[in-house]
């Protein structure tokens, strides 16, 4: 991978997420200065480290947040998934959405250059198409698709000042230091390792998936080239059904596929040519997730806990609505 000619400065808001603690490691080896930003509501699993400025602050105090000399920012915070964000709509949308346009507004100001989103491909809805592509209407049925929807709109009105590249990813799946047990593979691996059975609802929905060291490596592809056209870029690499993705983990575990009904619609495959023509290659795939959490499992180093749940932990944290 073509990496930055120079050592960037970066603030990474959501450092201390899924994504974001597997993703800063990365840049600290890569040579970068980060700023991880971060309420830390589900912990701190980031290591110390000399160019890493490790911060408990809630992106919607904006004035708070330290953007002297920084050349990109990758925004990684948001309340996550459909059932997270239904639980507070309204904190939903100050975080995923407001907190992000000030954000946006000052990293101007400040003068960044770079601006990377992870949005969600879940922007699309359900499509009949048998490829989405970034061009499709976007029809999101749910409130959490919707602030991604809206955030992606606030922060591509300012491409005439930065660039800014809004990243859709599939499904994400892999080991991370502040794990997740509540995203598809994630979930099925972990229900045949400690259960012997798998709960599959429906399953014969597709869904698109990237292992979460790809999707690391698709923020460090845009930071090498931040040249790169503003716009909205899909980061999805394999279409499985979900039941696909069950008889893997059963081939791994042994596991017993238990299939009930559903009523969920969601079903579509995303493609990714506009970021494979930038020069993106994938390295890895479903399988290794899978192989890496039973390893783990395995090993002792899988630990589950009530934050590996978003909606759980919300919930513990009395961050509902109704709490």
């Amino acid at each position: 991978m073509e990496l930055p000619t120079q050592n960037m400065n970066l603030l990474v808001t959501g450092g201390c997420g899924y994504k974001g603690s597997v993703l800063i490691p990365q840049l600290l080896e890569d040579g970068h200065t980060v700023t991880s930003i971060d309420t830390q509501w589900f912990g701190n699993a980031l290591p110390e480290h000399p160019r890493l400025k490790n911060l408990k602050l809630d992106i919607r105090d904006t004035d708070a947040i330290p953007m002297d000399g920084v050349t990109a920012v990758i925004h990684l915070a948001n309340i996550a998934n459909d059932p997270a964000v239904e639980l507070n709509p309204t904190l939903s949308w100050e975080v995923n959405v407001l907190a992000g346009q000030q954000l946006a507004d000052r990293a101007v100001r400040e003068g960044v250059t770079q601006f990377l989103f992870a949005s969600s491909g879940s922007v699309y809805g359900i499509k009949d198409e048998p490829n989405v592509t970034e061009d499709l209407r976007l029809v999101p049925i749910s409130v959490y698709n919707k602030t991604k929807m809206v955030a992606e709109r606030v922060f591509l009105s300012y491409a005439d000042k930065m660039q800014v590249h809004c990243i859709r990813p599939a499904t994400v799946c892999g080991l991370s230091p502040r794990m997740r047990l509540d995203v598809s593979v994630n979930m099925l691996t972990y229900q045949g390792l400690k259960n012997g059975k798998i709960n599959v609802f429906g399953g014969e929905q597709t869904r698109p998936n990237i292992h979460i060291k790809d999707l690391v490596n698709v923020y460090r592809h845009f930071l090498s080239k931040p040249h790169l056209e503003s716009g909205c870029y899909n980061a999805g690499f394999e279409n499985l059904k979900i039941l696909d993705i069950a008889e893997k983990v059963r081939n791994k575990t042994g596991a017993e596929i238990i299939i009930t009904e559903s009523n969920d619609p969601r079903s579509y495959r995303q493609d990714s040519s506009k970021l494979v023509k930038t020069g993106f290659e994938p390295k890895f795939s479903v399988q290794n997730a899978i192989d890496e959490i039973a390893s783990a499992y395995h090993s002792g180093n899988l630990e589950e806990s009530e934050n590996c749940y978003t909606v759980k932990w919300m919930r513990h944290l009395k961050l509902g609505s109704k709490d």
